[in-house]
């Protein structure tokens, strides 16, 4: 069963992610315990394939896959919270939505699942189970294939539902952003879902922390130029600085002590 990581795992995911390899020496110091404590903390991290073993030390899985979607819930949990509630305080009462797969779109459901009079069109269970005691929310769900894992709706059937709407706002999230600002993600059903959530939506709303720059997934499909606004949690990369420049009017970076309590 997969478990969602400790405080102290999360930040060893953090280092490794930012470092791509963190040796149990290094992890051990930064941590003041002994390394036998931290091989327990890594290992169970590497069983749930969110870290792969390296000779003295943990780097980053493969990623030709995403990782479960249970054990992507934990991670980045505050940075997810703070581009949930900061997407919150741009919808209004009475907009009608589209939020699609993903955990941080649930993050955002989250959010606004005590508001008022919002129609919500989803593919994503757990986004509509965020808002399944509101009376005052309407829900619509997909119909099509369900990925029991992901507790999510993908395939034609649920391309052709987001179709058959036109909503005032569409929130997604992505696998990855390409340097060139292509969006990514692990599965063409995801990415066709995704793109027809921004084709039936008037503004569409990116929702991504930051360690999804440069993250390697493998399937194209959109561009930044397609999202009318981007949330996520700090500054991007270096790398990433012609992106800054050229999307700072769309780009909302959140800050620590914005979290709505």
């Amino acid at each position: 069963m997969l478990k969602t990581p400790t405080a102290r795992q999360a930040h060893i995911l953090e280092i490794v992610r930012e470092k791509g390899f963190a040796s149990i020496e290094h992890l051990a110091k930064h941590f003041d315990v002994t390394q036998q404590t931290i091989r327990r903390l890594v290992n169970a991290l590497c069983d749930q394939g969110l870290l792969r073993r390296i000779h003295g030390g943990v780097g980053l899985p493969v990623q030709n896959q995403n990782l479960a979607y249970g054990s992507r819930q934990g991670l980045n949990a505050d940075a997810k919270r703070r581009i949930a509630h900061a997407t919150a305080r741009f919808i209004p009462d009475g907009a009608s939505i589209m939020i699609g797969l993903g955990t941080t779109p649930e993050y955002v459901a989250q959010a606004l699942s005590r508001r008022q009079d919002l129609r919500v069109i989803t593919n994503n269970l757990n986004v509509a189970a965020a808002f399944a005691q509101n009376p005052d929310v309407e829900i619509s769900i997909a119909g099509g294939t369900l990925r029991p894992l992901d507790r999510d709706i993908v395939g034609e059937a649920a391309v052709r539902f987001f179709s058959g709407f036109r909503a005032d706002y569409g929130i997604f999230g992505v696998g990855g952003v390409d340097q060139d600002g292509t969006l990514l993600d692990f599965h063409s059903d995801e990415v066709e879902a995704r793109q027809a959530i921004v084709a039936n939506s008037r503004t569409a709303l990116l929702v991504a922390d930051i360690t999804k720059f440069g993250r390697n997934a493998t399937v194209r499909g959109g561009h930044l130029d397609d999202c009318h606004h981007f949330f996520t949690d700090g500054p991007l990369p270096l790398a990433f600085q012609p992106i800054t420049a050229r999307y700072a009017d769309r780009i909302h970076v959140t800050a620590p002590d914005r979290v709505a309590q």
